[in-house]
């Protein structure tokens, strides 16, 4: 193998080390010569050429300009997503002097966006790849969308999931005829039982954030917004692993270079951020799960590869700033956003307010609304203190 070894291990980070005023943009870092920990690997792969100094010959075509617009427009995904609308918000309009628009993605079959990805991904399996199932591991929403995507291609899926996940997620999860087996306190622990349990049982691992078709199909939701809103000017994604705003980019740079793509994190949940500031990815030493959705220590190898060329800059919010955006979107459609669904909201609010936008349209993208009742009531709290803290 010439010396070869296994890549080196992403340095760790703490996210309450680096803080930043809310609605700041944060630049992205792209002096930084590429790391080895940060080439993307297929999971669950143990081809050698995987192994090798650009990743899995099977997906060179990510590295092909215009790839990744290619593999969105030629997706599958309409066979079980729906196109969802973007929604002028009236309220959040008038009050930031913008045109404020809500991509809806919370109105998946699934209430979430990751449907996109998960049957992208599983739509190129072999009828015999099938029969042996698949496997993946996840929070709630990718489980739903993997789990859709099964029951429509006729396989047997298998969901681990942290044993704290919430109750509404997991079931979902069985209600659309998935497996859940609760596994460990965290994501990491039940993705480290989920790539043990594939390879020991022959199933595919569906990769919730950090793989090319995943990417892809999360991309068909920038697709849609080019074609709903044309005079946009700012798109807010939500970054947990960085799945959905590495496909957004991708379509949205390829066809309009101009329009500004914006990542939002959680303040307590950074990695992406600090990964992109420093120039290679970052493993955090703990995360805050509020918005479980897009509580991730480490964000996925071609994701950031993605974000890094394309992305325009990062925003952190804090708790309170994310709970007064669910009431927000509350208030414009009554629907109730998960903390997660609601991050690119306030991390577009505060960048408008920070830079004092005008006469600009808008895009944030409401990625989900899976959310337990019994957490209503700390979301009304916090939202009170978030309205306070912007009322100078």
């Amino acid at each position: 193998m010439g010396g070869s070894g296994p890549p080196p291990e992403p340095p760790l980070a703490d996210p309450e080390d680096f803080v930043a005023p809310a609605g700041q943009l944060l630049p992205i870092n792209r002096t930084t010569p590429p790391s080895p920990a940060d080439v993307y690997r297929c999971a669950g792969c143990e081809r050698p050429a995987c192994a090798g100094p650009s990743g899995c010959a099977e997906f060179q075509w990510r590295n092909v300009p215009g790839g990744y617009l290619r593999e969105i427009l030629a997706s599958k995904v309409y066979r079980v997503a729906k196109e969802t609308p973007t929604q002028l918000a009236k309220g959040l309009s008038a009050s930031l002097n913008v045109r404020f628009y809500l991509k809806r993605e919370d109105l998946q079959d699934v209430h979430s966006f990751k449907i996109r990805g998960a049957f992208n991904r599983m739509a190129v399996l072999s009828r015999e790849e099938l029969d042996r199932g698949v496997i993946c591991s996840s929070a709630g929403n990718h489980a739903q969308g993997v789990a859709l995507s099964a029951s429509v291609l006729g396989c047997d899926a298998v969901i681990c999931m942290p044993v704290n996940s919430p109750e509404i997620k997991i079931a979902a999860v069985q209600a659309l005829g998935g497996t859940v087996e609760l596994v460990g306190e965290t994501f990491y622990e039940a993705a480290a039982h989920a790539v043990a349990r594939s390879k020991r049982e022959g199933r595919t691992l569906i990769n919730a954030y950090d793989d090319p078709l995943c990417i892809a199909g999360q991309g068909t939701a920038g697709h849609e917004i080019l074609r709903q809103v044309e005079d946009a000017d700012y798109v807010f994604v939500a970054v947990g692993g960085g799945g959905l705003i590495a496909g957004v980019a991708s379509i949205l740079k390829a066809v309009k270079p101009d329009i500004k793509v914006i990542g939002v994190e959680p303040a307590g949940a950074n990695a992406m951020t600090q990964s992109l500031v420093r120039g290679c990815r970052v493993t955090l030493s703990k995360v805050d799960a509020f918005a479980d959705g897009v509580a991730i220590k480490l964000p996925g190898a071609e994701a950031f590869r993605i974000c890094r060329e394309l992305l325009d800059g990062m925003v952190l919010v804090d708790n309170s700033a994310i709970s007064s955006a669910i009431k927000e979107v509350f208030n414009e459609t009554r629907s109730i956003l998960e903390p997660a669904g609601a991050v690119s909201v306030a991390g577009a609010a505060a960048f408008a307010r920070y830079y004092g936008l005008q006469n600009v349209s808008v895009v944030a993208v409401t990625s989900g609304a899976n959310m337990n009742f019994d957490r209503l009531r700390l979301v009304s709290e916090m939202a009170n203190v978030g309205v306070a803290e912007t009322m100078f």
